[in-house]
């Protein structure tokens, strides 16, 4: 399903400055074309400063359905408009690569990120994560690390973006299943149990942007 004339898009530019890329900005569909949207200049909503877009800038975009679904799909500028107000031409995505995202049903996929660990007592380990979703993460470690189901664990996870920037996002896990390998290693399943939404929204992303990879493989 395709937004429709007059709906609005949230849109972050991609950009090596990693705070520029974390901006979201406005903006609404004004036409439609076969393979392309006409949109307004995007603006900056809590201080009204519009954006200013060039040919191949790459966007990532959403907009909201019903229930306050959020649809995802990456896009760049193709070209611009001159009609009563100037309109930003930005490529129409195929159907199937628009992911929808439901606060319940995070999709995961497979990752190996840098994750820093502390445990209630205080001690510290450096793993590397399996796969990483919305609602959580998995990871490996070391049979000598000792771990047990329902613990609360303290995290820094380490995101990279296709741009180049990097962010780094904290959040407090529990461990919800300790599955152990023929390795000997044990593979820990965290779900969130205290992450703020700013901070969930770079891990769906960062996520977004591994599946929209895999698709294009």
């Amino acid at each position: 399903m395709y937004p429709k004339i007059n709906e609005y898009l949230y849109i972050q530019v991609a950009s090596s400055d990693a705070a520029e890329a974390e901006v979201e900005y406005r903006s609404r569909i004004a036409e439609m074309e076969e393979e392309a949207f006409l949109i307004e200049i995007p603006m900056q909503e809590k201080n009204g400063k519009l954006k200013k877009l060039f040919i191949g800038d790459e966007l990532s975009v959403y907009f909201l359905t019903e229930g306050g679904i959020k649809n995802y799909f990456n896009t760049h500028v193709i070209g611009f408009k001159e009609d009563v107000i100037r309109m930003v031409k930005i490529r129409k995505p195929a159907a199937d690569s628009i992911f929808k995202i439901q606060r319940r049903s995070f999709f995961r996929v497979n990752a190996e990120l840098e994750l820093a660990v502390k445990d209630a007592l205080g001690s510290r380990f450096l793993v590397r994560t399996e796969d990483i979703g919305g609602g959580g993460t998995s990871f490996l470690s070391d049979a000598k690390v000792q771990l047990e189901v329902g613990g609360k664990l303290f995290c820094w996870l380490m995101i990279p973006y296709r741009n180049g920037s990097t962010e780094h996002v904290n959040f407090e896990g529990e461990i919800v299943r300790i599955k152990t390998l023929e390795t000997g290693r044990n593979l820990v399943m965290l779900k969130f149990a205290s992450i703020t939404d700013s901070e969930r929204q770079k891990i769906i992303r960062y996520c977004f942007e591994r599946q929209f990879d895999f698709r294009n493989r």
